[in-house]
Order: structure tokens, then sequence, then C-alpha cells
């Protein structure tokens, strides 16, 4: 029900996805009524593959996270993470207010056994392929301990979804020496060299999109300035490159020609594409779609929550962090 567009686009997309993907179920979670009128007659080919789950309330997208935690227990958010609590979903896929998601999903699901603070980890596009970033605003004072524990689950999410046995991690930084940096920063430097992880070191902000390892750790308010950046700067791009084409006859011309590569560079950049970030380090799957998000986007973040069901993500954190746990005893 939440997000900029709520069951106009979530609908839709369940839809879509449900044609696409044989081996999924969905529970669509609102006002019973407002859903069954967005289906219409699209869902009787679904068969009981698409469900309505009843919630009489809605989280607004600037409710505070406190007043939903506590005011809103019958919310379509609140419902839909008490199915993955209740074992009637593997995975729950939001696109509705990000605070209010995270501490419900924290207090319903709770945390992992040795996981302090959930994470939001997330897919960018890099010059290479992609990168998995973490923390992107759970956190806002994470300590060199919370650090480690990021590149534990993000590295998990990593080798779990790429298929990558061993996938390197590193820690963003002011620069790449050892030197640099607040103690924080190189508190979980060390406690990275001294784990099992593939840690290569300190990564600076260029070399998340130019040579990234498969994970970039950081503390969640520089995460979160770091993304917003990055989307601020790609919409500027846009602006002025749709601006300079448009500028004369010549250059609508040279629009025409660049038009085959001005797609290409679209598609490879259409941040769609990496929609569904993850709330990593909870006992169970909870997927943040972005608010904004469009039909195809959405779909998106209910395939990532498919992969992390399949793969189990929640016990292969468990699994590495009770492993971390036994190499530190033995040592």
């Amino acid at each position: 029900m939440g997000g900029d567009h709520g069951p106009r686009v979530t609908v839709s997309a369940a839809l879509h996805i449900l044609a696409r993907q044989s081996d999924i179920r969905l529970i669509l979670v609102g006002d019973q009524a407002t859903l069954e009128a967005a289906i219409g007659d699209a869902g009787a080919r679904f068969g009981d593959r698409l469900n309505i789950q009843h919630a009489s309330q809605v989280v607004a997208m600037d409710e505070l996270p406190s007043q939903a935690l506590r005011g809103k227990k019958d919310s379509s958010m609140r419902v839909a993470i008490n199915l993955v609590k209740e074992g009637r979903a593997h995975a729950c896929v939001s696109a509705g207010n990000t605070g209010a998601l995270m501490a419900t999903a924290r207090f319903v699901l709770k945390t992992l056994p040795g996981i302090d603070r959930p994470a939001i980890c997330t897919i960018l596009p890099t010059v290479t392929g992609h990168t998995h970033v973490l923390d992107l605003g759970a956190n806002i004072d994470s300590t060199a301990e919370h650090l480690f524990e990021f590149a534990v689950m993000g590295s998990v999410l990593a080798s779990a979804v790429d298929n990558n046995p061993r996938p390197s991690v590193g820690l963003l930084n002011i620069g790449e020496e050892e030197i640099k940096g607040n103690e924080q920063v190189k508190q979980a430097a060390r406690l990275l060299g001294e784990s099992e992880l593939n840690y290569i070191g300190f990564v600076e902000g260029d070399g998340i999109y130019l040579d990234p390892p498969d994970v970039v750790v950081c503390d969640g308010f520089i995460g979160n300035v770091m993304l917003k950046t990055s989307e601020g700067v790609a919409k500027m791009f846009v602006h002025y490159l749709k601006r300079e084409f448009r500028r004369n006859i010549f250059s609508k011309l040279s629009a025409l020609i660049a038009m085959p590569v001005l797609k290409s560079f679209g598609k490879r950049l259409d941040p769609r594409a990496y929609n569904g970030a993850s709330l990593l380090g909870l006992q169970g799957i909870v997927i943040k779609s972005h608010g904004s998000a469009d039909d195809y986007a959405f779909g998106k973040a209910i395939l990532v929550a498919r992969t992390e069901a399949i793969k189990n993500v929640p016990r292969l954190i468990s699994d590495k962090l009770e492993a971390q746990l036994k190499r530190k005893e033995a040592s």
C-alpha cells in the first residue's frame, strides 16, 4: 500500500512477475477492496499463486517509525512482516516508509545471533559490473564491530547472489593508505584483516564505481550521503545531456544519430534495474523497494526477494558468523 504510487504499481508488478516466474506465490497485503479492484479479472489465471491478506491500516511515508510501531499494529507493513515471522511467507517486499520498515522488521523478526544492528545493502552498477554496498542508512553511528558485521553480511550476500565463493571486501575511506581515516575505520580494518574474509583494504569514493571490490562497507550516514550524491550527479548528467541535445537543430540531429548509443547507455545505468535493497541481519528476509519505483523496478525488488529466499541468506549469514566466532575462540 506504500510508496509514491501504491497498489497501482505494486499490484501491476506482482501480476507481471507471476506471469514470468512460475515458482513464485505472492500475498498482497493491504486493504482488500482496494487490492481486489486493482487486480480486477487479471488475477483469476493465477489461482492460489495470488492471495490477498487484509490489513486495515497504512503507514504514511512521512510517519515517524515509533508512531508506526506503536499505533499501526494492523498496517500492511506490519502484517506483511508478521507473515514472514509466522512462516507463511519467505520474504517481505515493501516500497513504504524506510524507517518504519526497518523498525518494524527489527521488532518483529529480531536480529540474528551475533548481529547487533541490521544494515541496508544494495547493488550499484560499476565499470566492471556491480558491487554490493552497505550500510546505506540504517545506522548513523556504527562502531568498528558493526562495520565488521556489515562486512560479514555483505560478503555472504555477494557470495550467494553472485555465485562468488570468495567475494572481495573493502572499507570506504578518505584514502587507500593505512594511515588515512578515523579510528573507527582503522579499527574495523584491523578486525577484517584478522578474519577469514577476503579483505583487500580501503576504497575511496571514486573507486566504488571505477575499480570496486565485490563488497563496499561503510557507516550508514556516509553510505546514505554517498548514495544520494550519486543519484544527484546522475540526474544532473541526464539534465545537461538533454539540454545540450535540444539546444539547436544541429544538436537535435546529433541526438538522432547518437540515439542507439544513448539508449544502450541508459539501459546499462538504469537505476530501476538495481531496485531492491536488502535489510540484512534479520531473522527473515525483508526487501526495501524505492518509493518511486515503477512496475519494472518493483518487479526487480520481488526478484531480489526470490533469490534471497532460494539461497536462504539469513541462514548463510548465521552460519558465517558462527564460523567466525569459533575461529576467534580457537585462536
